[in-house]
């Protein structure tokens, strides 16, 4: 009778807990699969940022230094950062570009520009009027040097 009666109380103890574990797993789950979402999505988002930053910067040195006259270059520069910024998915709001060249003439034989893209990766889902309170951006830069080449015919 003893017998009976704690296997009675022992099966009633352990009834309540019957598909706890389901919802343990589901809430578990969902707590640490969300933030492991929004860090995948921010490091592929930054990681456009990294390929668009250095692509425009080597495009538009590229663009910059095959330029047939002076006037042309930096208008041309400006078009394949613009080019390459607008592929990974940022506008001209978010990306920036700035030349230095060595020497006067830039497009002298064996000239050295160098050309620095910026880009401002926003996070993502963050609304706009938290980003004026706090700044939730990360700017990504990428510098490149190029070169006139040495037997180029000036115009």
């Amino acid at each position: 009778m003893i017998r009976r009666l704690r296997r009675e109380v022992d099966r009633l103890r352990h009834r309540g807990e019957r598909g706890s574990a389901v919802v343990e797993f589901v809430v578990l789950g969902v707590l640490m699969l969300v933030p492991l979402i929004y860090l995948v999505m921010t490091m592929a988002r930054l990681q456009a940022g990294a390929y668009a930053a250095s692509t425009a910067a080597r495009e538009a040195g590229r663009g910059y230094v095959t330029a047939t006259s002076q006037e042309a270059a930096e208008p041309r520069a400006l078009a394949a950062a613009r080019i390459a910024f607008e592929d990974q998915g940022f506008d001209e709001a978010e990306g920036a570009l700035s030349m230095d060249c060595d020497g006067d003439p830039c497009l002298r034989p064996e000239g050295r520009i160098e050309v620095v893209a910026t880009v401002t990766v926003p996070l993502p889902f963050v609304p706009a009027f938290a980003r004026d309170v706090v700044p939730l951006e990360v700017p990504v830069s990428a510098s490149h040097v190029a070169v006139v080449d040495r037997f180029r015919t000036r115009p």
